[in-house]
């Protein structure tokens, strides 16, 4: 049966920088990195090395905790560069992409009837298996388990996100072939969750074989973590998957085409950016191409993969997260302000009154990269509980992590939490604590301990 949650306690950043509803397509993509960092605490074990020719579908690296789980190259061309860190560590694996993708092409497979064990094998094979995402720990999903309930959320609440009824337009059966296949991986339910106002698109609202849920309210609404917490709380030794529309696109896209369609349709967001619009690239892709010459002030501007809130930093010559679908950029702090966040002013945002400008609840804001503030000692304000819609205490959930305290971690909820959840808590925090940095190795812990 479906559900109508309101989200009633969180934050709305109105930011400048929303990407115009235009579509182009990046001319020629030059080189793609996929970096084994994205996937978070898997191993990986690489089948290619530099010289050797790819194929769009070729796997670059098989994961050591799961060999079935293959993570493929997006693109054709060569294999130029391994890049390693500290103890040959693998930090990325770099692809000079040819002008025209080759796709390796597997047979036809009829995922509409073949059994789940086999339909899962598939999804590895093809490389598509890294896209499903689990709670507890919000790691790659283990193939083995199987999961109560999977979870879509249909729209992105984040700073500036893209609109995903308009990168899903035209694309009805391939995300509805995704949709299908997912119910075949649960015998729960698939909620597919939109947004009450946002949300219009009929391939959503009309989307077959899985539980539509409305959700409304301020970010962080369209986190899988907190409509998991309100649609169906996971206890110990319960598992949940998730996975991003564009994710759901490609899983349907391919297994539809028999082939890895590494595509994405990737939002140029922000304050800095002059031609802010939609851009059809792939997973791993530069980022150069793209904003070469359509920054305003390269020198003092901090780019992102990903939203303000939980992307990863990265250069110019840096390159599109795998999980992620918007690249922002903002300005950056070059030198101290006079009189830092005592100084006033109509364009200073607060959560609190501190400011004048909480008159205009509509106004859009330009927030640089600045603290606004040193690391002060950890104290209970009540910040965070404004902007933390779970029913979670998250600072006695934080302390309980610094402590080390593993059955008060899982007394207090950390099974249902992932660092995106507390991204807000950090943003708000005065006393400027690396929240989600603690969260992570909180889980981190908590899941070596337990497995």
């Amino acid at each position: 049966m479906s559900k109508h949650i309101k989200i009633r306690r969180g934050l709305d950043l109105r930011l400048e920088g929303e990407a115009e509803k235009i579509t182009t397509v990046q001319d020629h993509i030059d080189t793609v990195c996929i970096s084994p960092a994205d996937f978070h605490l898997l191993t990986p074990k690489l089948l290619v090395q530099v010289g050797d020719e790819v194929k769009a579908g070729t796997p670059l690296f098989f994961v050591k905790e799961y060999p079935q789980v293959k993570v493929v190259s997006p693109v054709s061309g060569e294999v130029v560069e391994i890049i390693r860190g500290e103890k040959r560590r693998i930090l990325g694996i770099k692809i000079l992409a040819d002008k025209t993708i080759t796709y390796q092409k597997f047979p036809p497979f009829d995922y509409q009837n073949a059994p789940r064990e086999e339909l899962i094998a598939r999804l590895c094979e093809m490389g598509l298996w890294p896209f499903f995402k689990q709670r507890p720990f919000d790691v790659v999903a283990n193939p083995m388990l199987v999961p109560k309930a999977i979870v879509v959320s249909a729209f992105d609440t984040a700073p500036l996100a893209p609109d995903m009824d308009f990168v899903v337009h035209g694309c009805g059966p391939e995300f509805q072939a995704g949709l299908d296949i997912l119910t075949r991986l649960t015998p729960g339910k698939v909620h597919l969750n939109v947004h009450e106002t946002r949300t219009r698109s009929d391939i959503f609202l009309k989307a077959r074989g899985v539980t539509i849920n409305t959700f409304s309210g301020p970010h962080p609404a369209s986190n899988p973590g907190v409509q998991i917490h309100h649609l169906d709380p996971i206890n110990k030794g319960e598992v949940v998957w998730m996975l991003s529309v564009p994710d759901v696109l490609c899983i349907g896209r391919s297994i539809l085409e028999n082939q890895f369609v590494g595509t994405r349709v990737v939002a140029l967001t922000g304050s800095e950016i002059l031609k802010r619009r939609y851009v059809k690239t792939v997973i791993g892709a530069t980022l150069k191409p793209l904003l070469a010459g359509n920054i305003t002030h390269t020198d003092s501007t901090r780019i992102i993969s990903g939203n303000v809130l939980t992307g990863k930093q990265v250069s110019l010559e840096g390159y599109l997260g795998y999980y992620h679908y918007q690249v922002t950029a903002i300005p950056e702090v070059q030198e101290p302000q006079f009189l830092g966040w005592i100084a006033p002013g109509f364009r200073k945002f607060s959560i609190s009154r501190s400011y004048l400008s909480w008159l205009m609840p509509r106004k859009k804001y330009i927030l640089d990269s600045g603290l606004q503030g040193e690391k002060r000692p950890f104290v209970v304000t009540g910040e965070y509980e404004k902007v933390f819609p779970m029913d979670i205490y998250p600072v006695q959930l934080i302390k309980a992590i610094l402590a080390n305290d593993l059955e008060q971690m899982e007394a207090l909820g950390a099974y249902e939490v992932a660092p995106e959840d507390f991204a807000l808590c950090e943003f708000v925090c005065t006393s400027k604590i690396p929240v989600q940095k603690i969260i992570r190795q909180g889980l981190d812990t908590l899941m070596k301990e337990t497995a």
